[in-house]
């Protein structure tokens, strides 16, 4: 099986560090590292104060470069651009990070939605955003891909990616059954959120929940429509003082279309 069709039954793939992705993310550590005490950006603090969400947290260009530093590169990024055919610009990535006792309950958060985190991992497909009082979902952020690039070390017990694998098969076919009778125009308006929970529950019933511990310069592509979260700080975890740190780069496609459609 090559890498593709791993990644394309899986629906995400590991990659090892190697010297382009070690050099990239020892440059852009301090960057985040400054981004997640900079009180400017103190309102992405979530979770009792053990979650940095740090959404365009890093300060980084279309290339992934920050002041001084390379582009982002390494079989991570040759993977995205050779066989995935994707050379889209990058955004400022986020930098997601943990700190011991992650998560803690808080007043932005419902009791429900703090026991889902807990025993679910706050599992979720990116880019559909819950807005108003009763948080209807809709896709607002069609992400090409998510690549998390880790940027400290950490036991493997400090709050790891966790994915479902092969859930991105359950829900490319729910957004293609939901989306199907509206017109293109209209589909930034079409209400996600009851054939997603659906969808959600169907993947926790059938797919295998994976941990993926990841160590400085590691590399974790997540295809977009994949199920994937985030697991509680071990009581025996331990890890940097800047806690678990990872710089998630997700550029989107111009149109929910194009979403919908690609592999």
């Amino acid at each position: 099986m090559t890498l593709l069709d791993s990644f394309l039954t899986d629906g995400y793939l590991r990659f090892a560090a190697d010297d382009a992705s070690l050099a990239w993310a020892c440059h852009a550590l301090p960057f985040a590292a400054a981004a997640a005490r900079d009180p400017a950006q103190g309102h992405w603090l979530r979770c009792g104060g053990t979650w940095f969400v740090g959404v365009d947290a890093l300060p980084n260009d279309a290339r992934g470069c920050l002041a001084g530093g390379p582009p982002l590169s390494g079989a991570a990024a040759d993977f995205i651009r050779n066989d995935l055919g994707l050379s889209l610009p990058l955004h400022r990535a986020q930098v997601s990070v943990c700190y011991p006792g992650y998560p803690q309950p808080s007043a932005e958060e419902s009791e429900a939605a703090y026991r889902f985190r807990r025993n679910r991992d706050a599992a979720h497909v990116d880019g559909l955003l819950a807005e108003g009082p009763e948080k209807r979902r809709y896709v607002r952020e069609p992400h090409a891909y998510i690549l998390g690039v880790t940027l400290t070390a950490q036991t493997a017990d400090a709050a790891p990616l966790t994915v479902w694998k092969g859930s991105h098969h359950i829900m490319t076919a729910m957004f293609a059954a939901t989306f199907a009778g509206h017109a293109p125009e209209a589909w930034p308006d079409v209400d996600v959120t009851t054939p997603y929970q659906e969808a959600r529950r169907q993947v926790f019933e059938t797919c295998e929940r994976h941990a993926l511990p990841s160590a400085p310069g590691e590399a974790v592509l997540v295809h977009r429509h994949l199920v994937h979260g985030v697991a509680p700080w071990g009581e025996q975890a331990s890890g940097s003082p800047d806690g678990r740190m990872i710089a998630y780069i997700r550029p989107e496609f111009p149109t929910i279309g194009a979403w919908l459609a690609a592999p």
